[in-house]
């Protein structure tokens, strides 16, 4: 039932005539949801739920919903239908039209609650619940009247919501300090965790005042922010290269996959999807801000029962440490956030001194002074040509889905190559890189160096360290020339590389479709290069380093081999395209796109080794091999970085140089056959094939 109190202006001084103030003019509806602690004298008319403090005279009209926490003297003035404001040095300052959530309201109310309390000095608080009050609905203007509605009509839903919200920032703090950084981790259990970050979060926030809390809010969750992003980069990462975001490096990599994204979905999506994760991170940070600064306030305000709660929660962190108690296969006592940051920043500073480390090893060259006439003798007369397929590795040969179609082809095209004359040697590189970056592997393979991030990618290329194709060049005995599909913009290193000239994705006449990222099919690229190069009559032999890109990710549409005779400038593959898979059905499932991956290796080596019958001569030595692994969705999460490597000569004193190598004989090396990193192979090749070591120090 309302109760209506009536001032008088002895009680109230300076408060105006009590003619205003009676139930007549009954100003304003009151809630007040707190308590009030006061130094000097105080009334508090309302339910008031929150604590309002005051080191000076305090007075308070209306309905707070907040507590108002001040050090100096505050003041709330206002009428029903005017501003309210509050001074001093407060938790929340509010001004308020009418009702203020913040501070206070201004108004004659009637209200009702739980009894005021007071801490050093006398508090009063008057009123029952739940209050009621008739206010002149002229004076409110229509916005407060509407939210005044919500609330009244709603009254169990606003009790909730605050509870409610608190919940959810707390969620949202903890998932983010638990949060993994690889897809497998992510699961229910992994949340399981009594984080340590959490804890001493609570004990500095309780240990500041005011303003360095709200400072220290704001800070903790621009660091959450910051977890959380490098956790989902490493996600992404670890999906696709195999390993984490590198903060150091990784940077020049996202135009790659903006433009990947654009050649594979299309311009529209890879724009969205920019603009996407430039709004998921504004919005993690707006919410973890947001959330950060809920949860101070509300342990400030219930500063006792979250001492208690820290005090508790920090001794049990600290047993579960010390006795090493696990839950759901992890330690229970988690400090997962800090030593994710950590790891970045560990990995950061070795990148930073890895590239001064990297430089100096990159000057050093065992071949650097070999003359001339010392590289490569027994390969003169050869045409030589090295070919990457692209992600070609070793699950293509040995996992269950998609190593039986591979392996019968690769079965099938060596039984072709013998009938044709050919015969071949197989074994195993470790490659530099994994699930992407394919130049990384390209140029491992060519300088004999580990180049298996983009700062060394770009050190080793502006440099003049002796590449493998370069040797050629500079014997004087070769005509060296590149075929690359996938170039389609200016291509500096081909200088590095010691190519003559570069067939990029522009000069070999294409007219067909693309098919995905892929500009060309590999069969197109290859009868290309017979034509405009290979095929050609010249003085000297020629070494080719052709790039063939048709299994390129997402492996959607394939393309098929069509007759040769047929490929002109390859409108042919029209139909083909159309009727071939959509990148973004493939995408999406895990086992079409190994199926589709092993069918596209099928399409390139097939290519490949039909050229060779069809074109190659008893002078012709082919290498190929795989640039790196397929991504981790393909792959599996702990494949190998292995990918296969195979040459190929009719001349039988060729084979007859890496004799001692012990590859397979075949398309198809063993399992038992030799692994040699990336980088070795440089000089491997060099020495088997006659050249002779003049090392340079740089």
């Amino acid at each position: 039932m309302p109760v209506f109190t009536r001032f008088s202006e002895s009680s109230h001084p300076g408060d105006g005539p009590p003619e205003a103030k009676t139930e007549d003019a009954a100003g304003a509806e009151s809630a007040a949801e707190g308590t009030t602690d006061a130094e000097g004298p105080a009334k508090v008319t309302g339910d008031a739920e929150g604590t309002a403090k005051a080191e000076g005279a305090a007075k308070v009209k209306g309905e707070a919903e907040n507590a108002a926490d001040a050090e100096g003297p505050a003041k709330v003035t206002g009428d029903a239908d005017d501003t309210a404001q509050v001074t001093g040095d407060a938790d929340d300052t509010a001004q308020v039209a009418g009702e203020a959530e913040g501070a206070a309201e201004a108004g004659v109310a009637s209200a009702g609650g739980e009894q005021g309390e007071g801490e050093p000095g006398g508090a009063e608080a008057t009123g029952r619940a739940p209050a009621t009050a008739r206010a002149t609905r002229g004076l409110l203007p229509a916005r407060l009247r509407t939210r005044r509605t919500w609330r009244t009509r709603h009254p169990r839903a606003a009790r909730a919501l605050r509870p409610a919200t608190t919940a959810l920032a707390a969620v949202l703090v903890l998932g983010a300090l638990l949060l993994p950084n690889t897809l497998p981790a992510l699961k229910a259990v992994s949340f399981a965790r009594i984080p340590a970050e959490a804890v001493l979060g609570a004990v500095v926030v309780l240990a500041l005042p005011r303003r360095p809390r709200l400072v220290a809010a704001v800070l903790y969750g621009l660091g959450l922010t910051v977890l959380t992003t490098v956790n989902l980069f490493d996600m992404g990462f670890n999906e696709y290269l195999g390993r984490g975001f590198n903060a150091a490096l990784d940077w020049d990599l996202l135009p790659d996959a903006q433009a990947y994204v654009e050649d594979t979905l299309g311009g529209g999506v890879a724009t969205a999807a920019a603009v996407g994760a430039v709004l998921l991170v504004l919005l993690v940070a707006a919410v973890m801000i947001a959330a950060s600064i809920r949860l101070a306030g509300v342990l400030a305000r219930h500063r006792l029962r979250a001492s208690k709660g820290a005090l508790i929660a920090g001794t049990v962190w600290v047993a579960c440490s010390a006795l090493g108690l696990t839950l759901f296969g992890g330690p229970i006592a988690s400090e997962r956030g800090a030593g994710a940051l950590k790891v970045h920043a560990q990995r950061t500073v070795e990148s930073l001194r890895d590239e001064a480390a990297f430089v100096r090893q990159s000057k050093a060259d065992t071949f650097g002074n070999t003359p001339p006439a010392e590289l490569l003798p027994d390969l003169r007369g050869k045409d030589v040509i090295f070919t990457f397929i692209e992600s070609y590795g070793r699950s293509a040969v040995e996992d269950p889905i998609m190593a039986p179609g591979v392996d019968r082809t690769l079965d099938s095209s060596t039984e072709a190559l013998k009938k044709a004359g050919f015969d071949a040697r197989s074994g195993w590189l470790t490659s530099a890189t994994y699930g992407g970056s394919s130049w990384l592997g390209h140029s491992t393979t060519m300088s004999g160096l580990w180049i298996d991030n983009q700062r060394r990618y770009r050190t080793v290329s502006a440099g003049d360290h002796l590449t493998l194709t370069k040797a050629f060049q500079k014997t004087g005995a070769w005509d060296t020339v590149g075929v690359m599909p996938g170039v389609q913009k200016g291509w500096p290193e081909e200088k590095w590389y010691g190519l003559d000239k570069l067939y990029d994705a522009f000069d070999l006449g294409y007219k067909g479709p693309k098919f995905s990222w892929s500009t060309m099919p590999d069969q197109y690229a290859l009868e290309a290069f017979q034509r405009q190069v290979h095929g050609k009559k010249r003085d000297k032999p020629l070494m080719s380093f052709v790039i063939l890109t048709s299994s390129h990710q997402p492996w959607a549409p394939i393309p098929k081999t069509v007759g040769w005779d047929e490929l002109g400038d390859g409108s042919v593959f029209d139909a083909i395209q159309k009727a071939g898979n959509k990148a973004s059905d493939v995408i999406t499932d895990t086992t079409k796109s190994r199926e589709e991956y092993g069918k596209s290796i099928q399409y390139s080596v097939t290519s490949l080794t039909q050229w060779l019958r069809r074109y190659g001569t008893d002078d012709t030595v082919l290498v190929f091999l795989g640039d790196h692994q397929p991504i981790a969705r393909v792959s599996g999460n702990h494949a190998s970085r292995d990918v296969p490597v195979s040459i190929v000569a009719k001349d039988p004193k060729v084979l007859d140089k890496v004799a001692d190598w012990n590859w397979t004989e075949g398309l198809k090396p063993g399992r038992d056959a030799p692994v040699w990193k990336m980088s070795s192979f440089r000089d491997r090749f060099l020495k088997a094939f006659g050249s002779t070591p003049h090392p340079s120090k740089g």
